[in-house]
């Protein structure tokens, strides 16, 4: 499996992104040492499809299929892709406050902690619908590491498309959300321009 090594805080400088939204409180004194050179439209586009894949954890193939996936569908394409990416299994646990990080929520999911609607699923990009209720299995919900996670994740603010109850480690889709409610800093029209072309 590919995975993307590069330091997280010098990605988030030179991808202009704040590690918040990735779930590190962590921030780099270090600026971005840069010429004043202009930014080609190209360049604009490229980056902010960067973001996405970096915020999300998404290689370049699957985010392609997922673009590919959202032009189908009914509707605007960069907000379907924005809904996708953001009913990922991985950024659903992210949300809920079950993982600190989405690389963490794609882990748990990973090691086969999670239950969607009663059956294991271990598929970090599984797609969760309206009305699916997550949770934590019954016998890793007592285990110190999801204790040391809700206390670090406690005082996050879940959004209001998710239902969760923190203290049994479950929660339910209410309805996937619409672009307004995904507080993501990416423009995804320029995506559509850059797929487009």
């Amino acid at each position: 499996m590919a995975v993307d090594r590069t330091p997280v805080l010098k990605r988030c400088r030179s991808l202009g992104l704040d590690p918040i939204y990735l779930g590190i409180d962590k921030k780099s004194t270090r600026q971005l040492k840069r010429s004043n050179r202009k930014v080609s439209d190209y360049g604009m586009q490229l980056k902010e499809k960067q973001k996405a894949k970096f915020i999300y954890g998404v290689l370049e193939k699957p985010f392609r299929n997922y673009y590919a996936k959202a032009d189908r569908m009914p509707g605007q394409a960069g907000e379907n892709l924005m809904r996708m990416l953001e009913s990922r299994l991985d950024n659903i646990l992210f949300r809920m406050g079950f993982a600190r990080t989405r690389m963490e929520g794609r882990q748990i999911v990973d090691h086969r902690h999670v239950l969607v609607n009663g059956k294991c699923v271990n598929i970090p990009s599984y797609l969760v619908k309206a009305g699916d209720v997550i949770e934590i299995k019954e016998k890793h919900k007592s285990s110190d590491r999801y204790k040391a996670i809700l206390e670090t994740t406690g005082g996050r603010l879940v959004p209001g498309w998710l239902d969760v109850d923190q203290e049994n480690l479950k929660g339910q889709v209410k309805e996937l959300p619409t672009r307004e409610e995904i507080d993501v800093p990416v423009n995804e029209m320029l995506i559509v321009e850059l797929y487009s072309k």
